[in-house]
């Protein structure tokens, strides 16, 4: 994991096409902008986790195996 520290209207980039830009924060929120390509899904966390947990679910229900799933990316 890498760890950044950030102020109000400074950002990072990820890749090329993501920038994450540091908008406002309060004593205990921090607001960010992500500009991505609209093709790029982009959840937050409990979202996500919510969104995978209802897929396996349903998947576990056809009563089909299912592969160990990997989210990771692979070192180059």
């Amino acid at each position: 994991m890498l760890v950044l520290t950030r102020r109000v209207n400074e950002g990072i980039m990820i890749g090329d096409e993501i920038e994450i830009h540091v908008s406002r924060i309060d004593s205990d929120a921090v607001k960010i902008c992500i500009k991505a390509p609209r093709s790029l899904p982009i959840y937050r966390n409990e979202i996500y986790r919510q969104i995978k947990d209802s897929n396996l679910g349903a998947a576990r229900k056809s009563g089909e195996n299912l592969p160990s799933l990997n989210f990771r990316r692979p070192v180059a």
